[in-house]
């Protein structure tokens, strides 16, 4: 198959590349390089059916694609972190042009084409819950208005556009809506928890937590996310389907500094240094049973040992 995978060079979206290259399929990425980074490419680049477009998804795309058999959706900045540069609270008009202007565009491809089509969305769009675990089911406690709303809110008419292109124009769309995801490649300044975590503790920097890290995240490894993204996209008689992919492994914030503390066997401190940013959620949990009936899929890798797998990167990066 020719898949296209928009935001390939960002995290998650180098490791599908990779994942999908294995496989013997030829994949096209796009990226503006805004958040992503060639050099999460380097295994990619070494196959001679992957091709490299810089571009940025919400203008004009490339014409010479040729016939495409299926698109991913990735390209959007993904960090909630005020001070990161490439947070989406700084580049805020690009995320909400990406997940609007730039769905409609890579949607149109993907119709053009008669391609399947998955937009990842995020549990962003769920917000700060009043419900845990979150079902697919569940409308979200979001503000419209808010610092954070730039993302969920883009997300959201995002998958509002996806659900368009299906009811009215039959185009095979899924819609996966991705939990907090970590491993490689994340980059440095991106500014996420465990990223931050891992760094501080590498240099023996206290470990600082929002708040007094009470609130909890579940955490999936890369690889893990990978493959419910893949088999969302190629399972058939999926159609206009939203899965929820993620960990129900839940944990506080304050738990994942230790364990981070303990694995690297650093001497640095955990300190809680600053209040809770607003519209932060206090809770994050996916119910992922429509995952495991629709794809059979659960999460395999166990949180040691990925963030080992994590911490060695940032090690010899």
């Amino acid at each position: 198959m020719k898949i296209v995978v928009a935001g390939g060079a960002g995290f998650i979206g180098s490791h599908l590349c990779e994942y999908l290259l294995t496989k013997s399929h030829e994949v096209i990425c796009l990226d503006n390089l805004l958040t992503g980074n060639k050099k999460n490419l380097k295994n990619a680049l070494k196959y001679k059916q992957f091709r490299f477009i810089k571009t940025d998804v919400t203008h004009k795309l490339p014409e010479d694609l040729g016939k495409i058999d299926a698109v991913f959706h990735l390209a959007s900045p993904a960090s909630p972190n005020l001070n990161s540069p490439i947070s989406y609270h700084t580049l805020a008009m690009e995320t909400m042009l990406v997940n609007t202007q730039g769905t409609l565009n890579l949607l149109n491809l993907a119709h053009s084409n008669k391609a399947r089509f998955l937009f990842a969305s995020s549990s962003e769009v769920y917000g700060d819950p009043q419900v845990n675990p979150q079902p697919e089911s569940y409308r979200g406690n979001v503000s419209t208005t808010g610092p954070r709303s730039v993302y969920d809110e883009a997300k959201r008419f995002g998958e509002t556009l996806t659900s368009y292109f299906v009811r009215k124009k039959n185009l095979d769309a899924r819609i996966a809506r991705i939990f907090n995801t970590y491993g490689p490649r994340i980059l440095p300044q991106d500014g996420r928890m465990l990223t931050n975590f891992i760094l501080q503790a590498l240099s023996s920097k206290p470990i600082t937590l929002y708040g007094k890290g009470e609130q909890t995240r579940s955490l999936c490894y890369v690889s893990d996310t990978v493959m419910g993204l893949t088999s969302l996209m190629f399972i058939d008689n999926l159609a206009g389907e939203i899965v929820n992919i993620g960990t129900t492994k839940e944990h506080m914030v304050k738990e994942y500094a230790k364990m981070v503390k303990e694995l690297t066997h650093s001497n640095s401190q955990i300190v809680s240094t600053e209040k809770l940013p607003q519209d932060d959620p206090l809770v994050r949990r996916p119910d992922i049973n429509k995952a495991s009936t629709l794809l059979n899929w659960f999460p395999k890798v166990k949180l040691p040992q990925g963030i080992t797998e994590t911490i060695n990167y940032y090690r010899h990066a």
